[in-house]
């Protein structure tokens, strides 16, 4: 078993033992406890982004880079050396010409493989929709062709970052944001910004991510209006919270976090329902997933328990990319108080009972004494 392979806390004694540092060294250099440490390497405590951002620091890594990248074996190798190619080619179309029915198709099958989380098969499929995709821009130049591109890029970084390919992911949202301002789209900008903010995330300089989302929200709420304007700022509050319950002063993480929930479940409960924008659901439902999330986040399991009655419920119809990680954060909320066990009516008190998706997942749920955190969300 590879490095990369261990589950979280066992890298991350891999990474401290490298560096000659001993636990307390360690868990003094990155203003956590002992005791705190030692059940991460373990495996008696998760290992939380916001540890692991501390962690990384301490030691001159990233996030990412605690986590552990998704080892690639041989095809995934073959098929992500095209889709550098691909993207390094992004102001280079070859002038063929692109079939708009079978382009069509090929970017609504890609979106199904992202929702059913088939990363493998997303993986093959992206070299050559990404060169179609730009073929298609640069010919008919208009903002509907520019944000077809932007969204395959978003599809991209969402792939990188499950995989922690880090430099990847950074040159994808790079990328999707030249694409939206070929032709400005204002939706657009707010997605790209959206991912953007990601980035800053699995860094984790949640700071500067939450300086870009609030003065994207900004930008969205004086540049589009009706619903388009709504959907912008719910994602990008959706996308603050996130960053908010991983500040490392508590006190500012629940204001900040409590600040970005109330804006987003406001506008989500107007929406009727959730809704597909550019490979992201928008509605309540999703909102739920993200409070649910960052309760954890914040340290306040009880709260996040709270909203569990009703999990599976709460989650019908939402796409495996949130189902998955509701389950696995309901987990940490349950190993955090002590409850971590499977009862009857009850999918959420226990990983190994909720979707069986992570199994496609480089970063999927695994046992919990063992589990791998999901990538930043989709």
């Amino acid at each position: 078993m590879s490095a990369t392979e261990l589950p979280p806390g066992a890298h991350l004694a891999t990474l401290r033992k490298a560096r000659g540092l001993s636990q307390s060294q360690l868990a003094r250099q990155a203003n956590i406890s002992v005791s705190l440490l030692s059940k991460i390497e373990v495996g008696d405590r998760t290992l939380s982004p916001a540890v692991a951002a501390e962690l990384g620091k301490a030691m001159g890594l990233t996030m990412a880079q605690v986590f552990g990248e998704a080892p690639a074996g041989r095809a995934t190798e073959a098929s992500l050396s095209e889709l550098r190619d691909a993207i390094r080619d992004y102001d280079l179309p070859e002038g063929r010409p692109i079939v708009e029915d079978a382009f069509t198709a090929a970017m609504d099958g890609a979106q199904k493989l992202r929702e059913e989380v088939k990363v493998d098969k997303l993986l093959t499929a992206l070299p050559g929709l990404l060169r179609d995709a730009t073929e298609h821009a640069h010919a008919a130049n208009t903002p509907q062709a520019w944000m077809r591109l932007a969204d395959v890029y978003s599809s991209v970084y969402w792939l990188a970052a499950r995989h922690r390919w880090m430099d990847m992911a950074e040159l994808a949202v790079t990328r999707q944001r030249w694409a939206v301002e070929q032709k400005r789209n204002p939706l657009g900008v707010a997605v790209a910004a959206r991912d953007r903010a990601g980035t800053y995330l699995n860094f984790g300089d949640v700071e500067r991510g939450l300086t870009l989302v609030d003065r994207s929200i900004g930008q969205a709420q004086a540049s589009l209006s009706g619903e388009e304007r709504e959907v912008a700022v719910c994602i990008l509050n959706l996308r603050g919270m996130t960053l908010a319950g991983r500040l490392p002063d508590k006190r500012e993480a629940k204001r900040e976090a409590q600040r970005h929930i109330r804006s987003a479940m406001a506008i989500s409960d107007g929406l009727s329902g959730e809704l597909k924008v550019h490979g992201l659901t928008v509605g309540p439902q999703n909102t739920f997933t993200h409070v649910l999330a960052t309760n954890v986040d914040l340290g306040r399991p009880h709260d996040a328990l709270a909203l569990t009655d009703d999990l599976a419920g709460a989650l019908t119809g939402l796409p495996p990319t949130r189902v998955a990680p509701t389950y696995i954060n309901a987990a940490r909320a349950q190993l955090d108080v002590g409850k971590l066990g499977c009862s009857p009516g009850q999918p959420h008190a226990c990983l190994r009972r909720g979707p069986a998706d992570g199994a496609n997942s480089p970063h999927g749920a695994r046992s919990p004494e063992g589990a791998r955190l999901p990538a930043p969300q989709e």
